[in-house]
């Protein structure tokens, strides 16, 4: 069975970086699960699908066409989403709140469920997401929830969202990051909560090398 250690948690708790860090030094593939649905939400904002139109957004999603592109000396990777490029438009305000808005659906859920259980490959899999541990990757041999405060949370992701040029209000951010976690904590499906058997532990006073350095020691003590 190919390995797989799932890394759940609310958006700005850190499990992104945690888990590239930890896929490479492990020698790993990784998963950012989030970038699947954020592309959804762009497609169907490109295509001006409202995103409670579950029949529509579900065509999206079996069709969607999302290819990472990793250039030469290139610090991040090129993501192109149907043939067009938009690494900076993924990681922006409007394709989270239109990822976090189709990933409440069911229907959509499980038309992304195979795209996301295909990246796993030897020698194995670090998978990022809100339910990597509870849904998609039931059987994984370690799971770890990152939380942190909503205010800590909420000034990490103003760093990045400044950082690639977006025009952004720390308060806004806040009230947002409060209102995505209540809505992704009470979806019908695969609702974000620790998986049973988690490992929960709270970033808000770490630093991202000693958050990977701690979970690389639970895979070293995991089978």
């Amino acid at each position: 069975m190919i390995p797989v250690l799932a890394i759940d948690g609310p958006s700005g708790s850190g499990k992104g970086a945690v888990g590239m860090g930890v896929a490479e030094r492990l020698g790993w593939h990784y998963l950012d699960s989030g970038a699947v649905y954020r592309a959804l939400g762009l497609a169907a904002l490109w295509a001006q699908v409202p995103c409670d139109d579950e029949p529509r957004l579900c065509a999206l999603a079996a069709a969607l066409d999302l290819r990472f592109v990793r250039e030469a000396g290139a610090a991040e990777p090129s993501v192109y989403v149907n043939g067009r490029e938009c690494a900076t438009a993924l990681r922006g305000p409007e394709a989270a709140d239109a990822a976090s808005r189709v990933a409440a659906l069911p229907g959509v859920r499980q038309a992304l469920l195979d795209r996301q259980r295909a990246a796993r490959r030897p020698p194995g899999l670090v998978a990022d997401g809100r339910d990597m541990g509870s849904h998609v990757f039931p059987d994984a041999f370690l799971k770890v929830f990152l939380t942190a405060s909503p205010e800590v949370r909420a000034e990490r992701r103003y760093s990045q969202l400044k950082a690639k040029g977006f025009s952004v209000n720390l308060p806004q951010l806040i009230q947002e990051i409060r209102e995505r976690d209540e809505r992704d904590a009470n979806r019908a499906v695969a609702p974000l909560k620790p998986a049973q058997g988690a490992v929960v532990f709270d970033s808000s006073a770490l630093g991202l090398q000693d958050v990977i350095d701690r979970v690389l020691a639970m895979v070293g003590d995991s089978p």
